[in-house]
């Protein structure tokens, strides 16, 4: 009868499970403190950079021997203006250190063509290179420890988290309620909690 009842259950396809609408409304991460408190510093440090590319853009351009590049950095500025807002702004960094990465690539991109020619500044080049594959490195940890953080729970299951007691029925209705209970005579006890007249008869 087992190897029958086997059989049927290998027979029955599995019955798809997925979660109530409302437990998995609210697609933001809840990453870690260090991850976190990494979001918050590259927002700022996207702030300050943008302030300094949007100042000085045509002078970090002459330093890199590059001074068409000039409005590309300025440009630049505005992106990385845009995106330290966007991190310390939102509830949820995740797209806009994502879009960091993105924006370290296009920088690459940029200061990558010093190196060729007859560049005088070639070495500045390499310094900003460095530089700039450094921070790289920091935003893709920082957006992989945020892509893996576990989601944050939706609202509403916040909301009915905050008013649970834990308990079946106001603690004034449960006060006394198993004061007449009787346990069974055959009723299996740990040795700690049976009598101490029994236990020790």
């Amino acid at each position: 009868m087992s190897d029958a009842m086997s059989q049927r259950d290998r027979g029955r396809a599995p019955v798809p499970y997925s979660l109530p609408s409302y437990l998995t409304s609210d697609p933001r991460r809840r990453p870690d403190p260090a991850t976190r408190e990494l979001a918050h510093g590259l927002g700022w440090f996207s702030i300050g950079l943008g302030l300094t590319e949007l100042a000085c853009g045509g002078a970090i351009a002459r330093w890199l021997g590059m001074p068409r590049a000039a409005p590309v950095i300025e440009a630049y500025g505005v992106r990385e203006l845009l995106q330290g807002a966007g991190i310390l702004g939102s509830r949820d960094p995740t797209p806009w250190i994502s879009a960091r990465v993105a924006g370290d690539a296009l920088d690459i991109a940029t200061v990558l063509p010093g190196l060729v020619g007859h560049n005088p500044r070639k070495d500045n080049v390499l310094i900003a290179l460095v530089a700039l594959a450094g921070v790289t490195a920091i935003d893709v940890i920082c957006a992989q420890n945020l892509s893996g953080a576990p989601l944050a729970p939706s609202r509403k299951v916040r909301q009915d988290y905050r008013s649970r007691s834990g308990f079946r029925r106001p603690a004034q209705a449960m006060r006394g309620a198993a004061r007449d209970f009787k346990p069974p005579p055959d009723m299996i006890r740990p040795e700690a909690m049976r009598p101490w007249t029994l236990t020790n008869a």
